[in-house]
């Protein structure tokens, strides 16, 4: 589902990417490390901050993404004008249905997205689906419990049904051919964590 009003807002600030860059960025190196000369794919690209993390941090070769909001998708294009066509692809697409083939990407990253799909469980398939074998999966996600709190329920719009918490994710994760084992760490009182897993095979 899209961002409502005050989660554009949120997203969309220099706090945001300062803590993709600054925070997420070096807990998911120290778990999966970089990505040099590898294709990878960011789901839900909003407005580009991450694919920067993606080339920046992790020295990605070429990056695939896509968000399910055209007006953020455009933000994308205009943030990352400056990368060549030939290492940079973005469109407007669904977490639960990827335009890409099987087992296309050796890594796949999730920054807190897939909190917002309501059926998030084809999503987990969908990246297992599009991941070579080996391939990693970089996420930080946000839990039921955090969605449950009132700040969250009274300015961001969310699922209210099938959240999941830590477990159900990593399990979710294993049971599609992803396996995380200890790269997980949660933060700020368990609402949020980060992980990397490795597609079987």
């Amino acid at each position: 589902m899209k961002l409502n009003f005050w989660e554009t807002v949120l997203v969309n600030n220099p706090v945001r990417s300062f803590v993709q860059h600054h925070v997420e960025a070096p807990r998911l190196l120290r778990l999966g490390g970089r990505l040099d000369g590898k294709d990878v794919l960011e789901i839900g690209c909003g407005r580009g901050v991450g694919v920067e993390v993606i080339f920046q941090r992790f020295g990605a070769a070429r990056v695939t993404a896509f968000d399910l909001d055209p007006k953020m998708v455009e933000r994308a294009r205009r943030r990352l004008a400056a990368y060549p066509r030939e290492r940079l692809t973005l469109s407007v697409g669904s977490a639960t249905a990827i335009a890409a083939s099987d087992e296309s990407f050796d890594a796949v990253f999730d920054f807190g997205i897939l909190h917002h799909v309501p059926d998030w469980q084809t999503a987990v398939r969908e990246v297992a689906r599009v991941l070579k074998p080996g391939g990693r999966f970089y996420f930080e996600e946000v839990t039921r419990q955090a969605l449950e709190r009132w700040s969250y329920r009274m300015f961001l719009d969310h699922p209210k049904e099938n959240r999941f918490g830590v477990q159900e994710f990593v399990g979710e994760l294993e049971k599609s051919g992803i396996a995380v084992g200890a790269g997980i760490e949660s933060i700020i009182s368990n609402d949020i964590f980060t992980g990397v897993g490795k597609r079987f095979g």
